[in-house]
């Protein structure tokens, strides 16, 4: 067969199994699609299919077939991150800056410290860190991934939980956008390389240049023309920031960051994000199961992610109590707040992606955050629902 046709068989794969499994395991519940599509991709990886399948591992996944896929990827991740910026309300935030920043702040700063912590007892031993990172810096990224909440999939599991539009979603939407700034801006200080630090100074002023012309420009635009020239300004940023030695993806989040909502009919936003998931994001988390390595051998990855793991949900729900004892919340509200910040998905592995390709974490490192970030976001769910529906009964018990 030839490149092409390998090319098809592998795209037919990864959308085929992943609907399957989701479909008749009827998986919703406790693992959304996306969640499904990023175990199938670690399961087509070299450390499953490649382990007992190799032959049909390199057929269908040869180079040229991988070379391809990642191209696909790529702008892929690009547009999702995009959208995740651009879906950022950092006027809400303002609006409610004591309550916001405070509970931002911890929800953010525990989980980084406790997710330090477990990087430092990673350091102890071998095969973890990135052969050119520096200690502080996969001290500072492992940490980071742990604090690290996924907002798009946050907004798709308060849909599912019909908590989207109500007080406490929006409330848990300002805390998330917070952070979200704050872990792009740590991303951008690990990927800091002072040999290039000229570059990367040329490139925000550059951008913080470009960007006031390109806002000027958007508000003169109708909007059919704003989704075209947002596609431009998103390849020049992503260019930008990864000739600078940053990385594309830091790029394309700093080309949705600086626009604004209301340029952008919110029902069309809604279906570009849907479209994004449903039509290109599958090729993505296929590449990232592609990464995975047990090179360590699977006990250790797997004692790795639930030290991660619990890191990450620990820090969250401590986090989460304390702003909600500081800010008198009413009972079971931390508890429901921390959890659902604690969804990691698809920024956190964006975010292990990025440290992955500029060798601040080793491959098995990075598996063991893939591990964590999927088992994160399938205990969201199952532990919010019963909670939610407690706190529904209390509220109407008080009325």
């Amino acid at each position: 067969m030839n490149t092409t046709e390998v090319f098809l068989i592998a795209m037919a794969i990864i959308f085929t199994l992943p609907w399957l499994i989701w479909r008749v395991g009827r998986t919703d519940y406790y693992a959304p699609l996306v969640v499904v599509q990023i175990v199938t991709g670690i399961l087509l990886g070299p450390g499953v299919l490649g382990r007992f399948s190799p032959d049909a591992y390199a057929f269908v996944f040869n180079p040229a077939v991988v070379q391809s896929l990642n191209g696909i990827a790529w702008w892929a991740v690009m547009l999702f991150v995009m959208i995740a910026g651009i879906e950022l309300d950092l006027r809400q935030a303002w609006a409610h800056r004591r309550e916001s920043s405070l509970t931002a702040g911890l929800a953010l700063g525990t989980p980084l410290a406790f997710g330090c912590l477990a990087a430092g007892l990673m350091l102890l031993h071998d095969g973890w860190i990135g052969p050119r990172a520096m200690a502080w810096q996969f001290v500072l990224g492992i940490g980071m991934a742990c604090a690290v909440t996924a907002l798009p999939i946050l907004i798709l599991l308060m849909e599912k939980l019909a908590i989207l539009r109500q007080p406490i979603g929006q409330r848990i939407l300002r805390y998330a956008s917070l952070d979200d700034i704050a872990i792009w801006g740590v991303l951008a200080l690990i990927l800091m390389d002072w040999g290039r630090v000229g570059r990367q100074l040329g490139f925000l002023v550059a951008f913080a240049l470009l960007g006031y012309a390109f806002r000027a420009l958007m508000r003169r635009l109708a909007e059919r023309d704003r989704w075209y020239v947002a596609l431009i300004w998103l390849t020049v940023c992503a260019f930008g920031a990864d000739w600078s030695g940053l990385h594309f993806m830091v790029g394309a989040f700093l080309a949705g960051a600086i626009m604004d909502t209301e340029w952008f009919d919110q029902e069309r936003m809604d279906l570009l994000r849907h479209h994004v998931l449903l039509v290109v994001m599958p090729v993505f988390f296929l590449s990232t199961g592609l990464r995975t390595n047990w090179t360590l051998g699977g006990e250790a990855v797997f004692v790795a992610a639930g030290v991660l793991l619990v890191a990450s949900v620990g820090g969250k729900l401590l986090g989460a109590h304390l702003a909600g004892h500081l800010l008198n919340w009413a009972p079971g509200e931390a508890s429901i707040i921390g959890w659902l910040l604690q969804t990691k998905a698809l920024i956190m592995i964006i975010f292990a992606n990025i440290l992955l390709d500029k060798q601040v974490i080793s491959r098995e490192a990075f598996t063991a955050l893939l591990l964590m970030a999927v088992a994160s976001t399938m205990l969201t769910v199952p532990v919010v629902a019963p909670k939610l529906q407690r706190l529904r009964e209390i509220v109407l018990r008080s009325n």
